[in-house]
C-alpha cells in the first residue's frame, strides 16, 4: 500500500492539512500525520527524514508557515519527493510561508503547492505514486473524468439559464 507522511509545523496547521489527508486516503494512500518542527525539534525532523524510506514513505508533505524551512530540512536529510505546503500567515498572507519554501538551494528540490493548497499537495503527492501504482493513476483518471462532467453540466445549465434572460 502506498504511503505518505504529512509533517506540520506546528498542530494549528491542521485545518490546511486536512484536504490532503481527505484527497490521499480517498484514493487508499496511508498517511501518516506528524507535527515536527524544523526550528524546535530539528533532531526529530531530521531522524524522521533520514528514516522515512525505511519505514516505508514514498512521499512527504511539509506543511509550515512563517520561516517555513521544514520542507527544506526533510529534503536535506532524504532523496524521496518532498512537497511544500506553504500556510497562510498573519503578517504577509503565506507570501513569507511561499517564499521560504520556493527559494530551496541547488540540489535541495522541494515542489510547493500554493498557499493553503492541501487539495492540491495531496493531489501531486497522489500524481507521483500514481506512475507506481495504476490503482491510484486509474483513480486520478476518475477524478479528473468527474471534473470534467461537472464543467460541462455547469456550462451546460449556464447556457440553459441564459436562455431565459436573452
Amino acid at each position: 500500500m502506498a504511503k505518505v507522511a504529512i509533517i506540520m509545523g506546528s498542530k494549528s496547521d491542521f485545518n490546511v492539512v486536512k484536504p490532503a489527508v481527505t484527497v490521499l486516503e480517498s484514493f487508499g494512500v496511508e498517511v501518516t500525520v506528524r507535527v515536527i518542527s524544523a526550528h524546535r525539534t530539528p533532531e526529530d525532523a531530521h531522524a524522521f527524514a533520514a528514516s522515512a524510506i525505511e519505514n516505508g514513505y514514498e512521499v512527504l508533505i511539509c506543511a509550515a508557515g512563517k520561516a517555513a524551512h521544514l520542507g527544506g530540512v526533510m529534503a536535506a536529510f532524504t532523496t524521496l519527493p518532498v512537497i511544500g505546503l506553504p500556510v497562510k500567515t498573519d503578517m504577509m498572507g503565506g507570501l513569507d510561508s511561499l517564499l521560504s519554501i520556493v527559494q530551496m538551494p541547488s540540489g535541495i528540490p522541494v515542489a510547493t503547492v500554493g498557499v493553503n493548497g492541501g487539495e492540491n499537495a495531496g493531489l501531486l503527492a497522489a500524481q507521483i505514486l500514481g506512475i507506481k501504482y495504476a490503482d491510484i493513476a486509474q483513480k486520478l483518471k476518475d477524478y479528473k473524468n468527474k471534473m470534467e462532467e461537472k464543467i460541462h453540466n455547469d456550462d451546460a445549465a449556464l447556457n440553459e439559464e441564459l436562455k431565459g434572460v436573452r
